[in-house]
Order: C-alpha cells, then sequence, then structure tokens
C-alpha cells in the first residue's frame, strides 16, 4: 500500500520559525477544553433562565460537543499537552473519550490520506451529489435518524434478532459498559437539575444537541474538509481543504481552528491553536495559492452539491 505524500517543515519554514509553531504548550490545550465546558455550562445556564433561547442553546451546545470532539482529535496527535500522560487523560477523560482506539483509525487516515486505502474515503466518495441528495440528510440529521444509526440501531438490532434461550442481560451489560458516559452523564445531571425542577435539562440540552446539531455539523465538517478531492490525489498540498470561517461559522459549525485542515494534514502535529499562524506564515511565503482552499463554507457545500439531477439519474 502506497502511503500518501507528505512535505517537510524544513521546506517552507526556517529552524527559528518553526520551532515556536511545533512546540506544544502545556496550558493552551487544557484551556481549549476547559472553555469548551464553559461555553456548554453558560449556554445551558441561558436556556434554563430564557427558555426561549434553546434552539440557540442547542446549537451552541452541539458546535461545542463537536468541539470536544476536535480536541480529543488533537490528542489522539499529541497535540494536546507536552507530557503524553496528561495528553492522553485529557483526551480520555475530559473528551468523548475512545482516545486509543481512535488514535489508531486516525492515524491511518492521515497515513494514507486521499488514497484507496485511507479508512475515511468512503465519507468524501460520494461527492458531489445533489442539492436534494444533501437536504434528505440534513432532514436525517436534524431529525436524530443519525444519531439513532449510529448509537442505538445496532443494540435495537441486536435485542430483536435475540433468540428465547439467549440471555437478556449480558447483552444490557454490554451494551451500558460500552455507554457508560452516556448513562452516567444523565444520571448526575438529572440528579443536580431535577430538584430545582429542571428536570428537562439533560434531554433537552444535553441529549438533544447531540442527537440533532452535532450530526449536521459533523458532515458539514466532513464534506469541507475532503469532499470533492481526487481519489489517490499525489499533491500533499490538496490532500485536505482548508476553509475560511467567519465569527458566527466558528461558534456554530467550525470551532477550535478546525477550519485550517489543509495546513493539519501538512503538518499534522502541530496544536490546533497554532494552525492560524501556520496558516498566516504559508500565505506570506506565497504558499496558499497552490494549497485546496475554500472562502467559504457556502462556496464548499456548492462544490459538493453540483451533481445535476439529471445526471444522478438511472
Amino acid at each position: 500500500m502506497a502511503a500518501a505524500a507528505r512535505v517537510a517543515a524544513k521546506t517552507y519554514f526556517t529552524p527559528e520559525e518553526w520551532a515556536p509553531l511545533s512546540e506544544k504548550s502545556a496550558w493552551k490545550g487544557p484551556a481549549l477544553i476547559a472553555h469548551a465546558w464553559l461555553v456548554i455550562f453558560a449556554a445551558g445556564a441561558m436556556a434554563l433562565v430564557w427558555p426561549i433561547t434553546i434552539p440557540l442553546a442547542v446549537m451552541i451546545i452541539g458546535a461545542r460537543q463537536l468541539g470536544l470532539a476536535i480536541l480529543m482529535h488533537d490528542a489522539a496527535h499529541g497535540a494536546l499537552h507536552p507530557d503524553l500522560k496528561v495528553n492522553d487523560f485529557l483526551g480520555d477523560y475530559l473528551t468523548p473519550g475512545g482516545l486509543v482506539a481512535y488514535r489508531t483509525y486516525h492515524l491511518g487516515h492521515h497515513r494514507f490520506a486521499q488514497q484507496s486505502e485511507d479508512p475515511d474515503l468512503v465519507l468524501s466518495a460520494p461527492f458531489p451529489i445533489t442539492r436534494k441528495s444533501l437536504w434528505r440528510k440534513v432532514v436525517r440529521d436534524l431529525t436524530g435518524q443519525t444519531y439513532y444509526k449510529q448509537r442505538w440501531a445496532g443494540l435495537v438490532k441486536t435485542l430483536r434478532e435475540r433468540t428465547p434461550d439467549q440471555p437478556l442481560w449480558p447483552i444490557l451489560k454490554k451494551a451500558v459498559v460500552s455507554r457508560k458516559r452516556f448513562f452516567l452523564g444523565m444520571i448526575v445531571t438529572v440528579a443536580v437539575t431535577a430538584p430545582f425542577g429542571f428536570w428537562w435539562a439533560w434531554p433537552v440540552l444535553w441529549l438533544a444537541p447531540q442527537a440533532t446539531w452535532l450530526p449536521l455539523v459533523t458532515r458539514l465538517r466532513n464534506i469541507a474538509e475532503h469532499a470533492c478531492i481526487a481519489r489517490d490525489e499525489p499533491d500533499p498540498l490538496r490532500h485536505a481543504r482548508t476553509t475560511k470561517a467567519n465569527l458566527i461559522e466558528r461558534a456554530l459549525l467550525a470551532p477550535y481552528f478546525v477550519n485550517y485542515h489543509c495546513e493539519h494534514h501538512m503538518f499534522m502535529w502541530v496544536g490546533c491553536y497554532n494552525l492560524p499562524k501556520v496558516s498566516r506564515l504559508l500565505r506570506e511565503k506565497g504558499v496558499t495559492n497552490g494549497m485546496l482552499t475554500a472562502k467559504s463554507y457556502l462556496e464548499v457545500l456548492r462544490l459538493a452539491t453540483s451533481r445535476s439531477e439529471v445526471s444522478s439519474a438511472p
């Protein structure tokens, strides 16, 4: 299997430029995790005080849930903290978790980015699609269908296919253990909020964002990063796309510099907090002219939905 071509930092940066870019901060990664949780709690408090803001809170919290996943992704690259033990603790216990398995999977994506062996290629392969197809996906995301398929459909199928002589308890035990953070979070949150009359806080302000906005923004992020990129692309500056994000997009769609995805693929060990500076220096050196970029997420969506209804007909 041929690995994807890579670039060397020394090709673009002097040692003096590269040293601060590659340095792993002992406080920036933890600060971003703290920021994500503080935003979640602040949005939740806003919704409790002013229930009319619940739709906005769902979007904010869903985006920070994505943000926590992005920070776990940084931990998979060892970029959250210079001490690997601290890095892995942060990535395993203060984000969605499952760091070890994710690291193995994700580093395979980087090794074979946009090559036939890329485990994430299935996400970008269908594009471009039609607008109707995208809208169907958006509806499935916002109605919880995507979440159900990814998180619960397998369990439901196992229960339905269980034979009468097959004990139920081992199946339920395995399901609970594999989702222990989910159930523990539910129990703790309900126990804390229910005595104050906010029994609905967990389903409305955690589960609803997780089941609706999070799948949608995850899909849009995936589209922006790798959709409409040629399979077996040889140019390492075009294995991923960087998309310019405004303040609203950074708040609700692309937190923690995830939009600098081309830079991330070029220098995958650089912490997300340094990617804007990497991008600025590359731009000053004229390198971004050869990189795959987009001026906005809307521009990417137009490209990703450029397939006509006529051409998609059988």
